[in-house]
């Protein structure tokens, strides 16, 4: 077994910039998936430590240090950022690896990707300044008017344990861009890496205030940021039911939410592929990577039927060949689900899928090799019909189920046959099909001849239950922008609407 001599800093929450013990005191344990043992502990907010991050938050954009800042200074804090993550990418991706099971592989890339992501937003801080106030010309000779873009103010963002710093980063790098003041509440089955960003923030100098990083349980650490009335906005990525709540709160207020709920996505593998393996590996790398716990998987595999078996055959030799191991060995390629509670839950999708009549082709238990560890094989199942559960519900798990189609107008079908619209991806050489195919497909991200690639300066999110808003890109920037409209009047006449009494 691979073992790490990174030890697990032990942190409290980061409010005002400085570390503050939770007013109640409580700790949470941390679980290394890998070998089901307790590493560390992080603290547990509840909302009498959401209220003095909300009013840390609020005093920032009120002081001159970071409510008045420019882009170009915010941009300075940020680029301090990324050179921070890039100096300590070894460590943070070890503790990543520790805290979620992903491959030492994957977190390192994640780093990599995260650093590139405040660099990002540091640039678009920059191009902001001379997009703050835009004139608008009405040619008219008596008013004058222009636009600005001010930041929105304070801004709650929850983020998943999936990709816990990278997904942090999605939003608090932009909020920081924009000139909000964030509160960040990761996840609690995997927050480290978010509170060493506190310590990053910390190092760099950003202003007291600008971001609060709060760890705990849901329901007492992230409702209370929906809810509260002096939080402007929240950015969520997680699960359906968790973003329904957060709406439902948000709701009374009338605050806006940005909603990231996941998917079950579709790739659609045509029989005019050049390359078989190629084809193969993308839909196992849109499936299995991350131990496919990635909210845009494209977990269903369409095939067409005069190619199936053969793809089959191909698809199961290449899953055989998945190295699963601890996930700091060399060459690991899939790790440990992040908690017992998601293991549990993916077997019972397995046996579930079993239970309605599908064959599970390969995989369907934990490996036998490991004896410790929350294990799933990659697990591919088929005869599966579009009313099973397998078909219709999101596993978060390395879990591909298969169906076959003929027609063209039939894999559209199955394609968009899901209450979520995420992410899909299409298979073939044919040009104009592809093109077809990203007109017809329902969703937020269209693949072709790939699956999961994902880039900061494309827009992220999905349609229908997988949510709407936008992270990265110019777009992700934008939802934490206020636009305020300046109408001057610059004539000396009077206005002349109502009769003057002095004539």
């Amino acid at each position: 077994m691979a073992m790490s001599n990174v030890g697990i800093p032990c942190r409290q929450l980061y409010i005002d910039g400085e570390w503050r013990e939770p007013v109640k005191k409580n700790r949470i344990p941390i679980i290394n998936p890998s070998t089901e043992e307790i590493i560390g502990d992080i603290p547990a907010a509840t909302s009498e430590d959401v209220d003095i991050a909300v009013e840390a938050a609020r005093k920032a954009l009120a002081r001159d240090d970071w409510g008045s800042t420019t882009g170009a200074q915010r941009a300075k804090y940020l680029r301090a950022i990324a050179a921070k993550v890039l100096e300590r990418k070894s460590e943070l991706a070890t503790l990543e690896s520790l805290d979620s099971g992903k491959t030492s592989f994957e977190s390192a890339a994640d780093m990599d990707d995260v650093a590139a992501c405040f660099e990002y937003y540091a640039d678009l801080a920059e191009a902001l300044d001379s997009k703050r106030k835009t004139p608008v010309n009405l040619h008219l000779d008596s008013f004058k008017t222009y636009v600005l873009r001010e930041p929105l103010g304070v801004v709650g963002l929850i983020t998943p344990w999936n990709y816990p710093l990278l997904m942090a980063t999605w939003k608090v790098a932009p909020a920081l861009a924009a000139g909000c003041a964030a509160i960040l509440k990761p996840s609690e089955l995997a927050s480290i890496t978010c509170l060493e960003l506190g310590e990053i923030c910390r190092e760099v100098g950003l202003p007291p205030g600008a971001l609060n990083i709060l760890t705990g349980w849901g329901p007492v650490a992230a409702a209370p940021l929906s809810s509260h009335p002096h939080v402007d906005k929240i950015s969520f990525t997680g699960s359906v039911p968790t973003g329904t709540k957060i709406m439902t709160a948000a709701a009374q207020l009338v605050k806006p939410v940005t909603l990231e709920l996941g998917g079950k996505s579709p790739i659609v593998v045509f029989d005019d592929i050049d390359n078989l393996d190629i084809a193969v590996e993308w839909a196992l790398f849109g499936c299995f990577s991350n131990a496919g716990q990635v909210c845009s998987a494209t977990s269903r595999l369409i095939i067409q039927e005069s190619i199936a078996s053969e793809f089959l055959d191909r698809l199961l030799l290449w899953t055989k060949n998945i190295k699963i191991s601890d996930p700091l060995e060399e060459d690991c390629k899939l790790g440990p689900i992040v908690s017992s509670g998601q293991y549990e839950k993916v077997l019972k999708f397995i046996s579930n899928a079993k239970n309605e009549g599908a064959t599970i082709l390969y995989g369907g238990e934990r490996p036998e090799h490991l004896k410790k560890g929350y294990y799933v094989q990659p697990t591919i199942i088929t005869d599966v019909n579009t009313s099973m559960e397998i078909w219709k519900e999101e596993v978060f798990g390395p879990v591909l189920c298969v169906k076959t189609f003929k027609t063209e107008e039939e894999a559209i079908e199955l394609a968009n046959d899901t209450k979520y619209g995420l992410a899909s991806a299409i298979m073939s050489k044919d040009v104009e099909r592809c093109e077809r195919f990203t007109k017809a497909f329902h969703s937020g991200i269209i693949w072709i001849n790939c699956s999961q690639p994902t880039f900061h300066q494309l827009p992220w999110g999905g349609k229908k239950r997988s949510g709407f808003g936008r992270d990265l890109g110019e777009w992700g920037l934008e939802k934490y922008l206020n636009i305020k409209q300046v109408t001057e009047y610059t004539s000396a006449d009077a206005w002349a609407f109502y009769k003057s009494p002095s004539n």
